[in-house]
């Protein structure tokens, strides 16, 4: 029989010897979106809910930047010689 360490976190009684390994690695890997903040920035956000609405709002500025064709382009007119 195994020892089993005071540090060791598994019980006896846990009984992996049926599991799939990865059973659900692909299902997560599709629901997840992990994006990796460089150190500087990171410093302005303290979670993750300061991230989303800062990009939601940069989103928003963006849309109403954006311009539509045909509308709000000038045509220049040529410049006299």
């Amino acid at each position: 029989m195994k020892k089993i360490s005071k540090n060791d976190d598994m019980l006896p009684e846990y009984d992996f010897s049926k599991g799939i390994r990865g059973k659900y690695a692909g299902r997560y890997h599709q629901e997840t979106n992990v994006v990796v903040l460089d150190p500087d920035v990171a410093e302005r956000f303290p979670n993750s809910e300061a991230v989303n609405q800062a990009l939601r709002s940069l989103a928003r500025v963006l849309d109403r930047k954006r311009v539509r064709p045909g509308v709000g382009r000038r045509i220049r007119s040529p410049v006299p010689r």
